[in-house]
């Protein structure tokens, strides 16, 4: 990062405008001057020798030996085993969407194995978070003596010991981080433990369902080397890729190294529709064209999400893994239904916990707690605080019996997940884990207190380090002409765009603002014009009653300004037009 990026070192929003990758930095690498692709790698720290690699990731140049995670081995030939014994095998996961997929997967690839295999998800509300000691038990008493828990588990100590006494074996398949001791599982399978090599644990970034994909590709492994496959097919793991990817993305994992590699394909299998649920799920949303890795974040995955927090915990399960395509749009449309009903139901409590974080104003992490408020949003509102206050954000629905079910989501540089396990460790907790970016907790109504003064004398250097290199970084300037649909297509090679692998900001202008109002809740849509003639439209979302919002709906046929943002095909219309969706401006006048 050098040099501000058209000199502004202040913008609208506070901010100054940093090139991600000056061009002067490029010099010397043998670039022509429109090697955009090229460019955007650089930027996003690639190895010029990497440069290859990276331009078009696939699983044989990024997936690793499954074997460099402990116990991954063990849990491969123990499933192994149930594989030729025919042995019923039971998947416990998580009710997100990572959960969703992991148990998919491992679902979809032991059915085609001809292993009697069921999927069982825990209610949100009447349950909790992963699994309990009861659960197993029940699910043991029922005839399977093998399950393996993913997307959860690696904190479930007294649920694995109860099971372990009642004979049930589980592995347990997860990416939460771990605490000096691990549950008395059969097998524990996760790039987080903190007895992992070092060419394990570059991998923690992993979502769940990256780490069942490992499984599943070692179990292939182990039955191939038993000749399991002499007088059958094998099954194509690859085609389970979508699920990876929608899964991946869904959980906000980086989508760098092996998660890209994953998502890139994925996205291939994806567009191919051959998973029925998937199919009618897209149907649902509207979504005719190959899918992005955008429309699983913003279309695919809440709809998918939308059942475990407020409908039914195995909807997600069921619509991935049905073979029928009537059941499979029955479900895909009851979750576009609750998907709605949860919209409003986290817009209530969103304008609550606005109001609550009040009383948090000057603390380093917003936590506010409410009685009443519904557990399965908590963490959508968590996030949307904290995308509000640019610091962490705990969202805290406290019950009638006084016990809190907390969500929290975090900014780059500051582990919230570490810090939740330190304070399950003194007792502030009666449970809690996650990873860096995000953590879920249960806590007693009047520790709720204490927990705040305990994360925020924990977390204050570090937000406060996180909260003051935060500067804008641009990778292109553009004229306003530019903003089209060829530069949304020039760039998608560089992709897929998420987390940890953003997509490119561009900085515009100068403009006049030819219109502006506001749509939907509160998203502030304009149509500007540049001095070369052209026009586009522009859209902040969820900011018309931000300082940012205000200036620009104000500024209509005045000040001319610079615009900052990612550049989006708009396929609305009937020709193919491009839309700026904004994240700053600065007065160019």
């Amino acid at each position: 990062m050098s040099g501000a990026a058209l000199g502004i070192d202040r913008s609208i929003l506070g901010q100054p405008w940093q090139w991600r990758r000056a061009s002067a930095d490029m010099a010397g690498e043998g670039l022509a001057p429109d090697d955009l692709v090229t460019q955007l790698l650089l930027a996003r720290g690639v190895a010029r020798d990497d440069i290859e690699r990276q331009r078009a990731p696939t699983l044989r140049g990024f997936m690793p030996d499954p074997s460099i995670f402990r116990d991954m081995d063990a849990a491969a030939a123990r499933l192994a085993d149930a594989v030729e014994a025919r042995e019923a095998v039971t998947i416990f996961g998580d009710y997100d969407v990572d959960g969703a997929t992991s148990a998919a997967l491992l679902v979809r690839l032991l059915r085609a194995l001809d292993v009697p295999v069921g999927a069982y998800i825990p209610d949100r509300l009447m349950e909790g978070y992963g699994p309990s000691g009861a659960a197993l038990v029940r699910i043991g008493e029922a005839g399977s003596r093998l399950i393996v828990t993913v997307d959860c588990g690696a904190q479930a100590f007294d649920a694995i010991a109860e099971a372990k006494a009642a004979g049930v074996e589980v592995i347990i398949v997860d990416h939460h981080q771990c605490a000096t001791t691990l549950p008395q599982a059969f097998a524990v399978v996760n790039p987080n433990r903190l007895d992992e090599d070092a060419d394990a644990a570059i991998h923690g970034n992993l979502a769940a369902v990256g780490v069942a994909f490992l499984l599943g590709a070692a179990l292939l492994r182990d039955l191939r080397a038993r000749g399991f496959f002499a007088a059958r097919a094998e099954p194509a793991l690859i085609e389970l890729l979508d699920l990876v990817a929608l899964g991946t993305v869904a959980d906000v994992a980086r989508l760098t190294g092996f998660n890209r590699a994953l998502v890139t394909q994925g996205l291939k299998v994806m567009a191919r529709r051959g998973n029925i649920g998937l199919a009618a799920l897209m149907d649902a949303a509207r979504l005719t064209r190959p899918p992005g890795a955008s429309d699983m974040g913003f279309a695919l995955g809440p709809r998918i999400n939308a059942g475990g927090r407020v409908g039914k915990s195995d909807l997600g399960v069921r619509l991935l893994t049905t073979a029928d395509p009537q059941e499979a749009a029955d479900i895909a449309q009851e979750l576009n239904r609750l998907n709605e009903e949860r919209r409003a139901i986290e817009a209530a409590v969103l304008d609550e916990a606005i109001a609550a974080s009040a009383a948090c104003a000057n603390a380093p992490v917003a936590i506010v707690a409410g009685a009443g408020w519904h557990p399965g949003v908590i963490g959508i509102v968590a996030g949307r605080l904290k995308e509000k206050l640019h610091r962490p954000a705990i969202v805290i629905a406290l019950d009638e019996e006084g016990v809190g079910k907390g969500s929290g989501r975090s900014i780059s540089g500051v582990d919230l997940g570490a810090a939740i396990l330190a304070a399950k460790e003194t007792g502030l907790l009666v449970a809690g884990g996650g990873h860096a970016m995000a953590a879920g907790l249960t806590v007693a109504a009047d520790k709720v207190d204490a927990l705040g003064a305990f994360l925020n004398d924990r977390l204050a250097a570090d937000v406060e380090r996180a909260s003051g290199a935060k500067s804008l970084l641009i990778d292109a300037v553009l004229a306003p002409k530019g903003i089209n649909p060829l530069w949304c297509e020039a760039i998608e090679s560089a992709g897929p765009y998420g987390a940890g692998w953003p997509a490119p900001r561009v900085a515009t202008g100068p403009v006049r603002i030819v219109e502006s109002g506001v749509v939907g809740t509160d998203h502030v849509r304009l149509i500007v014009s540049g001095d070369d003639g052209a026009r586009f439209k522009a859209i902040a979302f969820r900011s018309a009653e931000t300082e940012l919002g205000q200036a620009l709906l104000h500024a209509r046929g005045g000040r001319r300004l610079w615009l900052a943002g990612r550049a989006r095909r708009d396929d609305w219309g009937s020709r193919p037009a491009a839309e700026l969706h904004l994240e700053d401006a600065a007065w160019a006048d």
